[in-house]
């Protein structure tokens, strides 16, 4: 059974930095896409930032130069380095695995908040 567990959420002053992290435990189809999305109050999920299994990466506009998604294989753990944060980012960020294929799963961690706020 496949198992996703976000970690590294808080509060955090405009400009300042968080690393979120995403371990997943069981196995999942070779070709996947790991994302983080995240749903602030009142708005649906948006898509943050993913990365593929075979390397490529996609950020949404708001958050391009400043968020970097990155992986440890060895670790089955993802991360999403969030650098210059600004009250616009507060949401609940949730890390999501899809599964590339004709039939394939989509999995979500139940998410972890983060707020910025002076």
């Amino acid at each position: 059974q496949v198992q996703l567990v976000e970690s590294g959420g808080g509060s955090v002053q405009p400009g300042g930095s968080l690393r979120l992290s995403c371990t997943i435990s069981g196995s999942i189809f070779r070709y996947n896409a790991v994302g983080w999305y995240r749903q602030a109050p009142g708005k649906e999920r948006e898509m943050v930032a993913t990365i593929f299994s075979t390397g490529p990466t996609k950020y949404a506009d708001g958050v391009q130069g400043r968020f970097t998604i990155s992986r440890d294989m060895g670790m089955n753990t993802w991360y999403l380095q969030m650098n210059n944060l600004e009250p616009e980012d507060t949401a609940v960020y949730y890390c999501n695995a899809r599964e590339l294929s004709r039939d394939g799963s989509d999995y979500w961690g139940p998410g972890t908040q983060v707020t910025v706020s002076s």
